[in-house]
């Protein structure tokens, strides 16, 4: 049986899906380059799929591009091009790394800028069933009516008001009933994109982005959510409350979360610019090794980026490969050993740490890891 961690849980949870598992993470807000957070937090969820279909499941995975948001807009207008340019490009390079790193295709990968009739029709249905009030020319949802609006997270209503001013939700804004209230959609600024709807023109908060790309591309109810750690709150406590207020059927079964990556002492941000990309690694370094460098660490633990990763998961790839070049011995009963062993760790909050050590020890007793080593997304 396989077992995670779930967020709103805070245990280590069975979890049993349907034969179809349905899977949506948050993408990329594409104004720049893939860095190592990004990849980090995309290879969990490519292991867990992998784990998933060597189980017999079939997996729709959808992944959203956020082309719709403050920062694209921002760095559009720095460079003087239109936002959904530079949000084509970023995706491109985005979509090169992930391919280059061996991650298996999404199901769909909408992007916001699409949904923007699903996100009137969402915004509709969240009003017409009370959870919702106009102000000020902007639509917000009223956390007062949602009385389970922090369950995700678990956190204090005073350390939400405290991150929600840390993260971009203007606690202070006078048209707001509760400071933890949060936009659904919003009067544009003069130079951004504006889309008419019946409270006037504007444009959609970040949250509603992803709830209504789920409903459209999932449905009501999906099997797990997923991003990084940094996304728990605000985003998916409010993308929960506004999707549970919509259609009054429970949003997510499992909330998986990846922990962030740090450099220099913090984690690893395009604001603060201490960044390691993934295509600069690419050019100096095996596609096969940086993903080694990546599922050495749980998903769950905290990490931070040092210059010895790399050759270590460099001198990792070549030991396995120093064994598996005889095809005769790939399904030998040492090596499907190995690889029930490796099934039962990942089936254990997806103990990729532990999976490469039993692996590191069948490859220096000369067994052959082939077919483990695809398990992991590591072609020999």
């Amino acid at each position: 049986m396989m077992r995670l961690f779930d967020t709103a849980r805070n245990a280590v949870v069975p979890f049993e899906p349907q034969p179809e598992v349905l899977m949506y993470t948050c993408g990329i807000t594409p104004y720049d380059a893939t860095h190592l957070g990004h990849a980090a937090t995309f290879m969990a969820y490519d292991i867990l799929q992998r784990r998933l279909i060597d189980l017999g499941h079939t997996v729709k995975c959808v992944r959203n591009v956020t082309d719709v948001d403050d920062p694209l807009f921002a760095k559009a207008k720095e460079l003087g091009v239109h936002y959904l340019d530079l949000a084509a490009g970023e995706e491109a390079r985005f979509n090169a790394d992930m391919e280059a790193l061996n991650m298996l295709p999404m199901s769909s990968t909408p992007r916001a800028s699409s949904a923007i009739p699903d996100i009137r029709g969402f915004i509709g249905m969240v009003l017409d069933r009370g959870f919702a009030y106009q102000s000020g020319g902007n639509v917000y949802f009223d956390v007062s009516k949602f009385p389970s609006f922090g369950s995700v997270s678990n956190y204090s209503e005073e350390f939400m008001v405290e991150l929600a001013n840390e993260r971009g939700g203007n606690i202070a804004d006078p048209n707001k009933r509760h400071p933890l209230d949060f936009v659904l959609w919003q009067t544009s600024a003069p130079d951004e994109p504006a889309w008419e709807t019946m409270w006037g023109a504007g444009r959609p908060g970040w949250h509603i982005e992803c709830s209504a790309l789920a409903l459209r591309e999932l449905g009501t109810t999906i099997d797990l959510h997923g991003g990084g750690s940094d996304l728990i709150f605000p985003h998916h406590e409010c993308e929960r409350a506004q999707s549970e207020a919509a259609t009054g059927a429970p949003f997510v079964r499992h909330w998986m979360h990846v922990a962030m990556v740090s450099m220099d002492g913090h984690k690893m941000s395009k604001s603060r610019g201490n960044l390691v990309f993934v295509d600069a690694l690419r050019k100096e370094w095996d596609p096969r090794v940086i993903r080694l460098g990546l599922v050495a660490h749980h998903y769950r633990v905290e990490w931070e980026w040092n210059t010895n990763i790399m050759p270590d998961a460099l001198t990792r790839l070549q030991l396995w490969q120093s064994v598996s070049f005889n095809a005769e011995t790939a399904k030998s009963p040492e090596s499907m050993s190995v690889l029930a062993e490796v099934r039962d760790a990942l089936d254990d909050d997806l103990n990729t740490p532990l999976a490469l050590q039993l692996i590191d020890s069948a490859a220096r007793a000369q067994v052959n890891v082939v077919a483990v080593a695809e398990l992991l997304g590591v072609v020999l």
